[in-house]
């Protein structure tokens, strides 16, 4: 799935050699330094943070490069499963409020919602992950990657626990609203800050593995609710309340281990806290030395910024609007084509069933765990190829490849020669494309643009894409299966394959080829142009006063050390 580590951990004995010729290594590099201060390369091959002396905040720093070198350890798993895990908490959510919908309208609940009541519910749990990836998102830009994903994931925890204790529909309205606002929130939050610490080798296997667990989460919330909702094991008022308990708790596991993960030292360096970059990565190398029983090699490359504490909203569109606009059309179109054709299959599933198949309800479950691990498996087989064939023909291929397949299952559905099986066959090989297709569109639109607006950026695009395709699609296939005739529901198909085969389009016209790249080669971090801005003019400036003397400019001394 992902490089394992190099080798077991060393022996005590090994790991206190290995420590002293680190520090003796890293002592030698410092006195090469500290006795050539003209040499740019020792400067650069250094491995940690430099402020010039000349230049007054401007910094040099190899904190991108040494994150990218790393071999896969214990501490990549730790990313893993303490920040991946939000997307097995998404699936468990919508699946469980559609699985336990029909349960929530009887009169013996506790609640007693209307069928209208439901959709009103679910309405606003997508309005809530919305509007919360677009206010967390910009804070989690502002004020860091652990206060915020520690933030969301509280308030999931908060809302979800309050909906198992719901007595009244506006009470629910509320808890969904605020559940989602907490999830929309972790995808800004997550999405920046797993990139940011995965090496780059293999961050599109490591992303779109980690967002095809939503289905998981679904294929969980399935199962669970097959038990949940039998009167025979819990009162009909108490199950479902204990499906939502089930999340929070999960919630509150992974609250634990997150607690461990650091802060994005790109973020920190970023925002002027270079020394504290510097001492998580420190530790990470060290643990990662001890574990492997190997030296780590030197980091190819540093990079020149000039840090700021904030960088404004004004700013931030801007930059996607002006400096990127090819990139920001991308991003839409690849939202857009997978908010419609997944969300209109998605919640219209167990109607379409049953309205075409004469599936029971009671049964629906059943497939939509078939569904759902098909989603799974997706992303889980085809996640490598994207660091090794690279991200434009993956996307394209599986964008273009899951559009044909809708259209061909569109046909299929009206001819009448599937039975209930054989169409969650084909609709389970349509959603293998489609679920990789899907995960690499959070994946792009987190790599392709500058550091300052990664988490916005995730969260506008998710907020627009869910918006126009998350709600259009699942109304217009509604009214067609409300139809009863199949031709009117092959159309839906024939559209939602024409959104998704428009991404694949885009993609091959404005994709970005990102496997392998660093993310600051993908898009350099305003705070770099700035200082390089600032140097351009100092060199400048110096040179004009140097002619004017009379005498040849100088270079000056290497950046120091902190």
């Amino acid at each position: 799935m992902v490089e394992q580590p190099g080798g077991p951990a060393a022996a005590g004995a090994r790991r206190g050699v290995l420590s002293g010729l680190a520090k003796k290594r890293r002592s030698d590099a410092d006195a090469d330094a500290d006795a050539d201060a003209d040499a740019d390369a020792d400067a650069d091959a250094d491995a940690g943070i430099g402020a010039d002396a000349e230049r007054p905040g401007v910094i040099r720093t190899a904190v991108p490069a040494r994150l990218d070198r790393l071999p896969w350890a214990r501490f990549h798993w730790m990313i893993v499963i303490g920040l991946g895990t939000v997307w097995v908490l998404d699936g468990l959510e919508v699946t469980m409020v559609g699985a336990v919908a029909p349960r929530l309208t009887e009169d013996d609940s506790g609640i007693s919602l209307s069928a209208s009541d439901i959709g009103t519910a679910a309405a606003i749990y997508v309005l809530g992950a919305c509007l919360g990836a677009l206010f967390f998102g910009q804070l989690t830009d502002r004020f860091g990657r652990k206060k915020l994903f520690m933030l969301t994931l509280g308030v999931y925890v908060v809302a979800t626990t309050a909906t198992a204790f719901s007595w009244a529909p506006w009470f629910f309205f509320l808890c969904r609203f605020v559940t989602g606002a907490g999830i929309g929130g972790e995808y800004a939050a997550i999405n920046s800050a797993v990139d940011e610490l995965i090496p780059a080798r293999v961050r599109g296997r490591v992303d779109l593995i980690i967002n095809g667990t939503y289905w998981l989460g679904s294929a969980a919330g399935s199962a669970l609710t097959v038990l949940l909702l039998s009167r025979h094991v819990f009162p009909a008022d108490v199950g479902w309340r204990l499906g939502f308990g089930l999340g929070a708790l999960l919630g509150l596991t992974i609250l634990v281990v997150r607690r461990h993960v650091p802060e994005s030292p790109r973020w920190l360096f970023i925002h002027g806290r270079a020394e504290e970059a510097d001492r998580i990565v420190d530790t990470v190398e060290s643990a990662v030395e001890a574990e492997t029983g190997r030296l780590l090699p030197e980091p190819r490359g540093s990079i020149e910024i000039h840090p700021r504490k904030t960088t404004g909203l004004r700013t931030i569109v801007a930059t996607l609007v002006r400096t990127y606009p090819r990139r920001s059309a991308l991003g839409l179109a690849l939202f857009v084509g997978q908010a419609f054709l997944y969300n209109a299959f998605t919640f219209d599933l167990g109607t379409l069933l049953s309205t075409f198949y004469g599936v029971d309800a009671a049964d629906v479950p059943v497939f939509f765990v078939v569904y759902a691990l098909g989603n799974c498996a997706g992303p889980l087989v085809l996640g490598r190829l994207f660091d090794t064939v690279g991200r434009r023909p993956m996307i394209v291929g599986c964008y273009l490849a899951s559009a044909g397949l809708a259209a061909v299952l569109g046909v299929l559905l009206h001819a009448g020669v599937l039975g209930a099986w054989t169409f969650t066959l084909v609709l389970v090989v349509t959603f293998f494309f489609a679920s990789a297709g899907a995960s690499a569109a959070y994946l792009t639109v987190s790599e392709i643009f500058p550091m300052e607006t990664r988490a916005l950026a995730i969260a506008l695009f998710y907020a627009v894409g869910t918006g126009v395709g998350g709600i259009t699609g699942p109304l217009l296939f509604g009214h067609l299966i409300d139809t009863g005739r199949t031709g009117p529901v092959m159309v839906g198909f024939f559209i939602g394959a024409a959104v998704m085969a428009l991404g694949g389009v885009a993609e091959l016209a404005l994709g970005v080829e990102a496997a392998g790249r660093s993310l600051e080669e993908l898009a350099t971090p305003l705070t770099a142009r700035q200082a390089t801005a600032r140097t351009v003019s100092r060199t400048t400036a110096a040179s004009v006063a140097a002619s004017r003397a009379g005498c040849p400019s100088r270079r000056g001394p290497a950046p120091r050390r902190w």
